[in-house]
């Protein structure tokens, strides 16, 4: 997936596929590639699939928000000419996207959320990684997960190298800090725009009473679950969460 990505500008990003946009938007510690068969099944099906590179490392630690990052994927949006979009992000990707739809419900056609920030301050993970401690690191990218092997070498690297790389990690705490500063519990019920939640059953980042409260508090949500899955459905049970999703678009006309 990397070797297909664009740059233009300021923006980085994934696009494949023809038809009504789905705009995927990735969390703290997620690549894009978390989403590669999310974007080879729906840019079959009609749909143009886009992944942008959030700034999430690279923005003035003054833009290093949940506001700034949504106001990030307008002008992203405008940027290539989408009147409407679908959303879908998961974990800060979700929150993102909520707060999107909360700023801007003139962009929206639908979102999509997953394992989402948003209500539950705890969604961030430790605010302290430990830094250089590599079996502490392995253990907590392994816990994301339902089956702990979905953690590869390669994502345990990575977020070793964040948790030692010290602006990235005073970056982190400030997402952090802003993900429970934009708590939405209080705008939810106020968003109309039409949205499916897809969460595993197992998610002990963001625990299934989380999704039933999203599911309580949004007026206009459809709640799915998947079983013997973590904190990442899209990565760890791509299949079934392709279906829920297609299932959901069609019958909400998308």
């Amino acid at each position: 997936m990397d070797h297909n990505l664009k740059k233009e500008g300021k923006y980085t990003y994934f696009e494949a596929g023809e038809g009504t946009p789905i705009i995927i938007l990735h969390g703290l510690m997620g690549g894009l590639s978390n989403f590669e068969a999310v974007a080879d099944y729906f840019s079959e099906k009609g749909y143009k699939v886009v992944i942008p590179e959030l700034p999430i490392y690279t923005q003035n630690i003054l833009k290093t928000n949940v506001k700034a990052f949504a106001k990030y994927v307008k002008d992203f949006i405008t940027y290539k000419g989408f009147d409407r979009v679908i959303l879908l992000g998961n974990s800060l990707g979700g929150h993102i996207a909520l707060y999107h739809a909360k700023m801007y419900p003139e962009k929206m056609l639908g979102l999509v959320i997953t394992g989402s920030s948003g209500l539950y301050e705890s969604a961030m993970g430790d605010s302290y990684p430990r830094r250089g401690d590599y079996e502490y690191i392995k253990q907590k990218a392994e816990s994301v997960f339902y089956d702990p092997k979905t953690a590869t070498k390669e994502m345990i690297d990575e977020v070793f190298s964040m948790a030692n790389d010290r602006i990235k990690l005073i970056k982190t705490l400030t997402i952090a800090k802003s993900a429970i500063r934009h708590n939405m519990a209080k705008d939810l019920p106020k968003m109309h725009v039409p949205t499916c939640i897809i969460w595993g059953k197992n998610d002990n980042v963001t625990p299934p009473d989380v999704a039933e409260e999203f599911h309580k508090l949004l007026p206009n949500s459809s709640l799915y679950w998947i079983d013997k899955c973590g904190h990442a459905a899209m990565m760890e049970r791509p299949d079934e969460f392709n279906d829920l999703m297609f299932e959901w678009l069609k019958e909400t006309h998308l």
